[in-house]
């Protein structure tokens, strides 16, 4: 029997870039969106724990779907086995890039 995928799931949220992973990853109904659930954290074998990792599980702990935006997707691979999940902050210089916002209808053509 073949072993359920799991995803590694990267993407941007208020200045920060997450990592996570889980089982199912699809596009949604909503146009424009993500769609992540099963969200896999690793096991706790190790004494040593990482304050991000905990900070991740406690955020997405309640959370049966996450709908994410496109834009904000980084990267979706699929592994062999869940990794440490991650927050990372983004460093950048003093530019803030625009708010993107998607045409609501194609342009006339004249």
């Amino acid at each position: 029997m073949a072993k359920d995928p799991i995803y590694k799931v990267i993407f941007f949220n208020q200045g920060q870039v997450y990592e996570v992973y889980a089982r199912q990853v699809f596009q949604s109904d909503l146009w424009g969106f993500i769609e992540v659930e099963q969200f896999v954290f690793g096991e706790r074998t190790q004494v040593i724990v990482d304050p991000a990792e905990e900070k991740l599980k406690t955020e997405f702990s309640a959370i049966k779907r996450s709908y994410i935006p496109m834009q904000a997707i980084v990267r979706i691979d699929e592994v062999d086995k869940e990794g440490a999940c991650k927050i990372i902050d983004v460093k950048g210089g003093n530019v803030t890039s625009f708010p993107f916002s998607a045409p609501t209808s194609a342009p006339k053509s004249e």
